[in-house]
Order: structure tokens, then sequence, then C-alpha cells
């Protein structure tokens, strides 16, 4: 019999909230963005699931686009990262891969390539985050640069990400949205110039969903594909995503303990009252972060209970001592379906990017809803 940890993962929530990524901006297309192993729940089973309605998916570099190209997944992959080789341009172009590029070397890396398959480029612009981009006074003439280049096709896409998005109140979006703003514009006027149309692309998850501004020809939904809440709070659109994750395991082992008795490495816990304690076959070897603080809550019966000692490498140890009737076996939700990754990662310190896309391949992942 097999250890029971399994990662659940719904694919009919995954096309839920791909199609609610499309509805909230109708005047945009969405590009689904499946790198980081798409966030910790399979690349290729995401792409595959999306593959009727997505029209591009987008990765971090081409070891992950070639991934799904082996996989059978024919549509246009954007390469976030771009090429770092020679060689890299030249799979991308037999690929027919799309390419963000964000400074002088990759751009002239295509333009002084040979004549070949004109490749789709995205023109990577640095509005205020300051990690990638070209900058905002040499954008005009970059673009110039590869529009004049036959090997790049028409239809030049301008983007820029986000800093902030996720925090509403603060000023850096407005800021940000009003220097893609004036930069599209001066492109813009290139581009007539030469007879070329400009596309465009700002809105993450984030920007998709609160940002109407930020809604452009293309979006780029990442976390919210996988039902997490990148806000924090409640937010109209954000509440309508469904999970697609659900972290499950069950209890190998329960025992009564008396007060004073202590429970797990360095004897962290100790009981205050006698006390009926579970041990589930969960610990940090399986994605489960060790750094979460006291009393971070699993859903067993579909009631909370409290983890109590330290995270191990492959156990917890959870105090049921409240709840009816827990036997050997009883199944235990980590995250997921009525308690959502991004409250667990709260309770680590982190954010629910991260416990997703850390999930290692020890977990199984069990597809639902192909």
């Amino acid at each position: 019999m097999a250890r029971p940890a399994k990662a659940e993962i719904n694919l009919d929530a995954l096309r839920h909230n791909y199609r609610l990524a499309c509805k909230v901006a109708p005047d945009s297309q969405a590009v689904a963005i499946v790198k980081a192993n798409a966030y910790g729940h399979g690349a290729v089973a995401a792409a595959q699931a999306l593959q009727a309605e997505a029209p591009v998916f987008g990765v971090a570099c081409i070891e992950e686009a070639m991934e799904l190209r082996e996989a059978g997944i024919q549509q246009p992959i954007l390469l976030l990262e771009g090429m770092f080789s020679a060689e890299e341009l030249a799979v991308a172009r037999q690929q027919g891969f799309w390419v963000a590029v964000g400074h002088r070397q990759q751009i002239e890396m295509i333009t002084q390539a040979a004549s070949g398959q004109a490749l789709k480029v995205w023109l990577k612009l640095d509005t205020g985050m300051h990690r990638l981009g070209v900058q905002p006074g040499a954008a005009v003439e970059l673009y110039r640069l590869l529009a004049e280049s036959d090997n790049v096709a028409d239809g030049i896409v301008l983007m820029s990400h986000l800093a902030c998005g996720d925090e509403i109140e603060r000023p850096q979006t407005p800021k940000q949205i009003q220097c893609f703003a004036d930069t599209l514009a001066a492109i813009s006027a290139v581009a007539d110039e030469l007879g070329q149309r400009v596309e465009t692309s700002l809105a993450n998850s984030a920007g998709t969903m609160a940002w109407q501004d930020c809604r452009r020809s293309w979006n780029r939904p990442g976390y919210m594909l996988y039902g997490g809440n990148p806000f924090g709070h409640s937010q109209e659109n954000a509440d309508q995503l469904q999970p697609v994750m659900n972290l499950r395991t069950a209890v190998i082992a329960l025992r009564d303990i008396a007060i004073g008795e202590c429970v797990g490495y360095g004897a962290s816990w100790c009981a205050q009252r006698p006390s009926k304690i579970a041990t589930i076959a969960m610990g940090y070897a399986d994605g489960y972060p060790r750094v979460v603080k006291p009393g971070t809550p699993v859903l067993i019966h579909g009631q909370r209970a409290s983890i109590v000692g330290r995270v191990s490498m492959d156990m917890i140890t959870i105090d049921v001592t409240d709840l009816a009737d827990v036997q050997l076996g009883d199944e235990v939700l980590m995250w997921g379906e009525g308690l959502s990754v991004d409250e667990i990662a709260d309770c680590a310190g982190t954010i629910g990017y991260e416990l997703l896309a850390r999930m290692p391949a020890r977990v199984p992942r069990v597809y639902l809803g192909k």
C-alpha cells in the first residue's frame, strides 16, 4: 500500500480559473503561465488541460518550453526570460517559440543572426520594478532595431511587469501604468512610420483581476490559474477562484499523552492537558514548510486541528484531542479546498507561490478531471 501523501490536481478547477481570467478581461487574450512545472502542479498536464483554450503558454526558459513541445503541445510558447545563447536562439526559431528580450545583447543576438524564421518578439520595458527590461529612454531605439529586422515578425509586443500589483493602495502601479503608456505612445509613432502594429502586455494575475488599465492585448495569468489569491485579502475576482491542488495525507499513528509530556524534536511542545496526538505522513521533504508557527491548521473530518511540535522530514504531529473518533487511515488535508495554501503560507512567513512551486517530485500528483 502506497504512502498516503499525495497532491490531487483538479484540472476542472484549472480550466475554471483560466476562463475567469478571460472573463474579467474580455478584450484581451490570456497567456497561460505554466513555468516552474506549472507552479508545482505539473506543466505537461496543465498545458494539456488548457490546450483547447489557451492560445499561448508562458515559461521561464527553453528547457521548460522543450518539455511541452516533446509532450505534443503545439501552441506558441513564450520564453519569459528570452534566450541566453545563439544556440537557444536557433532552437527558438526552429520550434516557433516566442521570445521576450530585456537588453541590447539579446536584441542584437536576434537582429545580427543569419536570415531565417522570423521570431515573435516581446520587448520587455522596465517601468519601475528594476529587475529586467530596457530603460524607457532607450526603448524607442531598441524597438526600431527589432522592427526593421527581417528576423522579427510584425506585431512586437511591448511588455512590462508589475512590482506591487497585489497591493492595491500603493502608488507604484499607477506610476508604472503611466510610464508604460508614455513609452507606448513613442513606440507607436515609430510603428506607424514603419507600417507595423504594436501589441501590449502588462497584467500578471493581480493586474488581470484588479487593474483595468493593465488589461492589454495579452494578459499573463499565473498564480491565479492555480487558485491562489495574490492579494492576501478578499477581492471580487479572486474570491471566484478554485484551488487546483489539494495536498492530502492520512493519520498513520495515534497516541494518548499525559500532562507535561512533550512531542517531537527538541521537545518544543508539551501537553497542558491529557492529549490525543495523531501522526501524519507529511513533512518538509514533501514540500510542507518546516517553519510553520505552532497552531497551524490542517483539516481532519472537515474540522480544524493544530500542528504541535516541529515539522520533521517525513512526519507531522497533530493535536486531535477535541475531534471525535479520529482513526488510523483518516484523511488529512494540508491545504486546498476549505484551507487555502495562502493561509498556510502566512503561517510559514512566506507566500503561496513558494509552497506550490517547491512541491517536490516525491509527492505523487493525482490528476482529476482529465
